[in-house]
């Protein structure tokens, strides 16, 4: 499996971003401002890997800049709005709300990439559409901001990996890492202003705030490693899609790598939760890797509300655990889509 150690790492790395990132907000409670950072630390890495040439730099022509810019608009939209809503709603919630990536994935997909989905793909989107909505009705630190940023969270983030996606088969010449560099860079051009605009007024007190609480240095490292790796992680994202994967097994990964987020809240270091993933290499099926990470999600979901001492009402229980069940039942009907697809064409 080419993406076995882009896809660990992409989850590894993405694990310490939410944490940094967590903590970052909870100190400093200023979203636009921390995505504007991260998305510019960002494109420092890649301007300092293409300066030293470590990383060769990419030839781009005035058609692929503007093949570009819709992709880095969706990215700031995503990034964005997924920051602001961590910063709103408990992080249970939130990532069971981020869980129904898919059902973005799956409608996008076929009008943008005209790709069809037979009928059982579509309804094991059911599941996650009604555990979400249960979820939502009696959670207790439920707003509709924090909710609708998340939802279009999954929007932002669907229809950058689907533009990205295009991008990468457009023009091969651009690799998945300098694909990245790329969107990071013009994303600020949106970014920027808008968090000038959104938070103008904010930011002095909140600095002071964020100091005079963890002091200069802890709050700079925290800063500068959440900027760090949100890039490694996004990197590694990139490098997956540049290895042939589709947008909507992406988006499987991605529903799944959600669930991971809280595990290193747990005690479990990224080595080790990464260790996991290497199963996918020894040969073990997708279907049977899919019941390991439904039980898994399940787990990670009971110990974050432990942790974080969210109160949850039986309703949100069944609600979370049917979307939670609805993302194994939509992998296992993507898994029997390809193969019948495979058959179609060997026949």
């Amino acid at each position: 499996m080419r993406s076995g150690l882009p896809c660990r790492s992409w989850y590894a790395f993405n694990i310490i971003f939410n944490i940094l990132n967590k903590s970052a907000l909870n100190a400093f409670p200023c979203p636009w401002f921390i995505s504007t950072w991260q998305l510019m630390a960002s494109a420092l890495f890649m301007v300092g890997l293409w300066v030293t040439g470590l990383q060769p730099a990419p030839k781009v022509d005035r058609g692929f800049i503007m093949a570009l810019m819709p992709v880095a608009l969706f990215h700031t939209i995503g990034h964005v709005s997924a920051c602001v809503s961590f910063s709103q709603v408990a992080v249970s919630f939130a990532h069971i709300v981020k869980s129904a990536e898919p059902v973005f994935s799956v409608i996008l997909s076929g009008p943008i990439l005209g790709q069809t989905y037979p009928w059982y793909v579509w309804g094991s989107l059911l599941p996650i559409v009604a555990g979400c909505s249960l979820s939502a009705l009696k959670e207790v630190s439920f707003s509709w901001a924090g909710f609708n940023n998340a939802m279009i969270s999954n929007l932002g983030m669907v229809l950058r990996n689907i533009y990205s996606k295009k991008s990468l088969n457009d023009y091969k010449h651009i690799d998945g890492i300098n694909l990245f560099g790329l969107i990071s860079c013009a994303s600020l051009l949106y970014c920027i202003p808008a968090a000038l605009y959104v938070e103008r007024g904010m930011w002095e007190g909140a600095w002071q705030a964020a100091v005079a609480s963890l002091g200069p240095g802890p709050f700079y490292q925290l800063l500068l490693t959440s900027g760090l790796f949100y890039h490694l992680y996004n990197q590694a994202s990139y490098m997956v899609l540049d290895q042939g994967v589709s947008p909507v097994t992406f988006s499987v990964g991605n529903t799944m790598k959600r669930a991971s987020y809280m595990v290193l809240d747990q005690g479990v270091s990224p080595v080790t939760f990464s260790a996991s993933y290497m199963v996918l290499d020894q040969g073990v099926s997708p279907v049977t890797f899919s019941v390991g990470n439904t039980m898994k999600r399940v787990a990670v979901v009971v110990s974050a509300v432990m942790f974080f001492r969210n109160p949850v009402s039986l309703l949100n229980w069944v609600g979370s655990s049917i979307a939670i069940f609805g993302t194994y039942l939509y992998s296992v009907a993507t898994d029997r889509a390809k193969e019948e697809a495979k058959k179609k064409n060997q026949a």
